[in-house]
């Protein structure tokens, strides 16, 4: 088994090391014949979340949340937008939730007006927005170091039962609200149907969920990535290892975002960014590719891969399988995996699908739209994939504007004392 893992750890390590060198390759060669000309890098590729917003003009805060199992995670907000700087008063709360292997700039890496976390702070909202554990901005723990195996033992699991309640109360109790609207997209939304299917006063708390690019199942998925999972466990675990997985340190990243800005590259590396979830790239502002590369993939445990690799070869939304019934007992009670159920789930629901997405693909979402017993709304968009939920040039008017309209209904139907809302 370690012969496996040294393995895995060499391949890793050999395969950064060829790129270092194919990197100083390039730049040798462009420095000495001026060949392969380079594309101008926006400087927001190069900051973090807190300074993007601010290099926008918005007010930013940022926050560090304890959970109730030791994690330390990063919390970014946008209190208000550009047009109520001067305005007093608490505003509705929005959590926007990102997907697997991103993190908060998801919802700023486009300019203002085609930006969700933005807009919406810009409509009058108090912006929030997660970074799950173990992504770019949340590696740290109470008690733990990224250096310990035991600091990577977590899954999509985890970040439902622990790191959804701690940020959810955290907010609550920062604003002094009672209920929040709850934005999830991809992976997110898979936290939001465990969280508030198993955790009845934690779904009390949400106003209204909605679930972008929803995923509860996987087994009609299509992407090269989800085949890529079909492969066993220890085959996963000998080429990964059993810590990170997809981390772009410093370094790294600033080599990414050198090669993603050759005018000869620049298109593979937008290829590769659609490669997972399908493709609709002539709906992408690809002069921001390089801000998106810089902050994509931002990294996650290599046992939450694990966990999705399951889930394709289930195809049911389930808890982590540990690979023991002891182990199981140990974190479950059962000894098998606990099996979710959606229809458990009470939150109103309002949902947006792509008919060429190849991750929450159409017959998932066949079933999942069946099992949501408070579905108050469905918009399914025939042409979009996966990444045009955050990045797409059309979002703004075939979604984002859709969000906020349902968000002031229910601010119109809650002040006249009824739970309804209408479309």
């Amino acid at each position: 088994m370690s012969e496996i893992f040294s393995r895995g750890w060499i391949i890793s390590h050999r395969m950064e090391m060829w790129l270092l060198i194919l990197v100083a390759h390039l730049l040798q060669r462009n420095v000495n014949s001026g060949q392969m000309p380079t594309k101008a890098v926006d400087p927001e590729a190069f900051m973090n979340i807190s300074e993007i917003i601010q290099h926008q003009g918005y007010p930013c805060e940022e926050y560090e949340v304890a959970t109730e199992d030791g994690y330390i995670l990063s919390l970014n907000r946008i209190p208000q937008g550009l047009m109520q700087l001067k305005q007093a008063g608490s505003r509705p709360v929005v959590l926007l939730q990102h997907g697997l292997l991103g993190d908060a700039s998801n919802w700023i890496s486009n300019l203002p007006n085609n930006s969700l976390g933005f807009i919406l702070a810009d409509a009058g909202y108090d912006v929030w927005m997660g970074n799950s554990r173990g992504n770019t901005w949340s590696r740290k723990h109470k008690t733990l170091s990224i250096d310990q195996d035991e600091f990577w033992a977590f899954s999509y699991d985890e970040m439902a039962r622990f790191d959804l309640p701690a940020v959810i109360n955290f907010i609550l109790q920062k604003t002094g609200q009672e209920k929040i609207y709850y934005v999830g997209y991809s992976q997110g939304t898979t936290m939001g149907f465990i969280a508030f299917s198993t955790m009845p006063d934690l779904a009390q708390k949400i106003k209204l969920y909605f679930a972008l690019a929803p995923i509860a199942t996987v087994k009609y998925a299509k992407s090269p990535g989800t085949k890529f999972l079909l492969l066993p466990d220890m085959m996963l675990k000998g080429l990964f290892g059993k810590k990170e997985f997809l981390h772009q340190n410093r370094i790294l990243r600033q080599f990414v975002i050198y090669l993603c800005g050759q005018v000869i590259i620049d298109q593979i590396c937008s290829n590769l960014m659609l490669l997972l979830g399908g493709f609709n790239s002539n709906n992408m502002n690809m002069s921001r590719a390089n801000v998106y590369v810089a902050h994509t993939p931002a990294g996650t445990s290599v046992q939450n891969i694990l966990h999705w690799s399951q889930a394709v070869n289930s195809g049911e939304l389930r808890a982590y399988d540990w690979g023991s019934e002891t182990k199981n007992l140990e974190k479950s009670n059962q000894p098998t995996p606990i099996k979710y159920n959606v229809k458990d789930m009470t939150v109103p629901t309002a949902m947006w699908t792509g008919g060429q997405d190849w991750l929450s693909n159409p017959e998932d979402v066949k079933t999942l739209l069946s099992k949501v017993t408070n579905l108050i709304y469905h918009k399914n968009i025939p042409e979009w994939a996966h990444v045009d939920f955050i990045w797409g040039l059309d979002a703004p008017h075939r979604l984002y504007n859709e969000i906020i309209h349902l968000m002031q209904q229910e601010e119109i139907d809650f002040s006249q004392g009824t739970c309804e809302v209408r479309w």
